[in-house]
């Protein structure tokens, strides 16, 4: 197993100092602070940050992952060239927003694993049959996909509905970024394709509410009808 460095939820000062944050991933962790005090205080979540320490050419900056019962923020930034990639083209100015949203996207898989929802269908779906004359590994790899479509689509409107609550003056900007980053991923990303998703959430009144992670599941509900 990789070393890791694993950062619990501390004052954000000491977590720099604690774990030898470099500048980056404290700006990033700065950045996506209040999503996770919010995570941690209103939400209750399980959530540890997870820094690898070795070089990760290539790597998503930021993902999510899961481990006995808790949910690894995981920081994948130490020799890795393409990190801020996802942010070209957005001014200085307006990074720590996109990187705030992203760190949403990344704690709403949190939620949704926390609640005993993942890869589950709300209540009264079912997934299309397969044809059988399928081959069976075919058929895996799809339902794969499509699982995993479904959740890239809720974490991206759980995104949108925290800024819409926290940053409404910012929710076009927001929205602009995010569809144009979904927009260029290639044929092989088809499992982050969440048009269907972001098309529902162009106005950002259809997530408003007191709770944004709960909100976003009542737009993925109706979403899903669309995407399947």
């Amino acid at each position: 197993m990789p070393k890791v460095i694993t950062l619990l939820f501390l004052a954000l000062p000491a977590v720099a100092s604690a774990g030898q944050l470099t500048d980056m991933e404290t700006r990033w962790l700065q950045a996506g602070a209040p999503v996770l005090a919010y995570a941690k205080g209103q939400l209750q979540l399980p959530v540890d940050i997870v820094v690898q320490p070795q070089a990760a050419p290539g790597a998503v900056p930021l993902a999510m992952g899961f481990d006995g019962g808790r949910c690894k923020l995981v920081f994948s930034m130490r020799g890795n060239d393409t990190v801020e990639d996802v942010l070209q083209g957005v001014p200085a100015e307006r990074q720590a927003l996109m990187i705030e949203a992203m760190t949403a996207h990344e704690i709403g898989h949190c939620w949704r694993h926390a609640q005993g929802n993942w890869h589950a269908l709300p209540a009264g779906f079912q997934d299309r049959s397969a044809d059988p004359s399928t081959p069976a590994d075919t058929r895996a790899i799809t339902r794969q996909l499509r699982d995993t479509q479904r959740e890239e689509g809720y974490a991206d409107l759980a995104a949108l509905a925290w800024i819409q609550q926290r940053r409404p003056a910012d929710y076009s900007a927001v929205y602009q970024w995010l569809h144009q980053v979904r927009a260029a991923q290639p044929d092989t990303h088809v499992s982050h394709d969440t048009q269907a998703w972001l098309q529902l959430a162009a106005n950002g009144r259809m997530l408003v509410g007191p709770a944004p992670f709960e909100q976003a599941h009542s737009l993925w509900n109706k979403a899903i009808l669309v995407a399947e």
